[in-house]
């Protein structure tokens, strides 16, 4: 627990404050900790600080109002949670800013008034991210200036105070040696399959480079890429449309000889973003949008989102999972 780790740093700090008495030598101190950190959430409950509120009983569903159900709390290294309204500002001020940004993305050449928009109204979006649970359907309908690259990127660092597509190209640059190393001394039947794909790698394209690592990641972790990324060559829009109804969350890659390739992400059966240049920005773009919209891991992947959060965007990495720990160690005995 956070509570024994600072009362054990305590002690090693301070040595004259070891409990004589005590097994642990700073059971008490646990205790008084807890005991602080309850009144001191109590104190914030009372001046209506929206990340204790947020888990108030009145905010919960009839028939299951109790203390342990639905908590809304950082799981993944969030910084800005659920943050408070500015001075100044309040629930009607930001939907009234809201409201503008609809005709504000309209505009041309308005990208900056955009922007402070976003930035003024981000305590509501999480608000509405975090406290209603919204169908993606419905949040793109209020909030369509957050389904854009820029707003991703600046969403994401909002929450976590970390640069999105730079981190998260860079560190898959960094790895990128280690992990085909890794791919290429698999043995059995998955690393036929990784073998199979590191084949068809081009060195040369840094871009197709990444995307195959996405994929291998994957596999590695004895997870499906195609749960990940769908790809569709020459075929029917409306079969990719069927497609993309039946899909709660994932990457679409269109390729078609007439016309440019497509790299699209949808959430919940729609197409949030599309026009994208490849399968690893995509990626990084949808590990934003979880983020944004407090969106949780696919059971499928959940192992290869860990890693993409934990590992590559080093975010809450202080606890890995089995499949994790043992990928993390492997990379750093690569080097």
């Amino acid at each position: 627990m956070d509570a024994e780790k600072i009362a054990q740093a305590l002690i090693q700090k301070h040595p004259c404050l070891t409990e004589v008495a005590s097994e642990t030598g700073y059971s008490g101190w646990v205790r008084s900790i807890k005991n602080k950190l309850s009144n001191y959430r109590t104190i914030l409950r009372k001046m209506g600080c929206r990340e204790v509120t947020v888990n108030a009983l009145k905010h919960k569903p009839d028939g299951r109002r109790s203390p342990a159900f639905a908590v809304k709390k950082p799981k993944r290294g969030e910084v800005a949670c659920c943050p408070s309204f500015l001075s100044g500002e309040d629930d009607d001020s930001l939907e009234n800013i809201r409201v503008e940004l609809l005709s504000d993305i309209k505009k041309r050449n308005n990208r900056e008034t955009v922007k402070m928009k976003m930035q003024r109204t981000f305590a509501l979006r999480r608000h509405e991210a975090i406290g209603c649970d919204p169908m993606i359907s419905d949040f793109t309908m209020r909030w369509p200036a957050l389904f854009d690259v820029t707003e991703i990127n600046a969403e994401f660092k909002r929450i976590t105070t970390i640069p999105l597509q730079s981190k998260f190209l860079s560190q898959l640059d960094l790895y990128s040696a280690n992990l085909l190393k890794m791919f290429e001394s698999t043995t059995g039947q998955k690393g036929k399959k990784l073998k199979a794909l590191t084949n068809n790698m081009d060195t040369d394209d840094i871009d197709a480079g990444r995307d195959l690592l996405i994929k291998g990641l994957c596999l590695y972790l004895n997870e499906d890429p195609g749960d990940l990324v769908q790809e569709f060559i020459d075929v029917d829009e409306t079969i990719v449309e069927g497609a993309i109804e039946k899909t709660t969350m994932g990457i679409f890659t269109l390729k078609n000889t007439a016309s440019e390739d497509d790299v699209r992400i949808v959430l919940e059966g729609v197409t949030v973003i599309q026009d994208l240049e490849t399968v690893a920005f995509a990626s990084a773009m949808l590990l934003g949008l979880i983020y944004s919209l407090n969106l949780s891991y696919p059971k499928k992947l959940s192992c290869t989102f860990e890693v993409l959060q934990k590992i590559i965007m080093e975010l809450d990495g202080g606890v890995l999972s089995y499949k994790a720990q043992s990928l993390k160690t492997k990379l750093h005995q690569c080097e």
